[in-house]
């Protein structure tokens, strides 16, 4: 069960903040609502019912991506569509979380 969750939400230490330093791009999957609520400055909100019709896009981009939700869950969901499409993807968990990360 450990094994699971580490694979779903990152089991390995990752530096967030370099990442962010490098360009990535922050896709927040919850809906527009829970978006409008809360979210990190910058994001992009694409919901993970929507994640694969924006893979094109993110894909032009040609910069890692780090998917963040509520809880972790989604944005697990969304990392692995999104790694399946061959893109560098990193799940950050709860936005509000990996908010802290980038700051500090």
């Amino acid at each position: 069960m450990l094994g699971f969750l580490k694979k779903i939400f990152g089991g390995t230490s990752v530096n967030y903040k370099e990442l962010m330093s490098n360009g990535a791009i922050i896709v927040d999957v919850r809906s527009p609502g829970e978006y409008k609520a809360g979210h990190i400055s910058g994001s992009k909100n694409f919901p993970l019912d929507s994640i694969r019709s924006k893979v094109a896009d993110l894909k032009k981009l040609n910069k890692p991506v780090i998917t963040v939700c509520r809880s972790g869950a989604r944005s697990g969901m969304a990392k692995s569509i999104l790694q399946s499409a061959g893109i560098e993807v990193y799940n950050g968990g709860p936005w509000t979380s990996l908010k802290s990360k980038i700051a500090s």
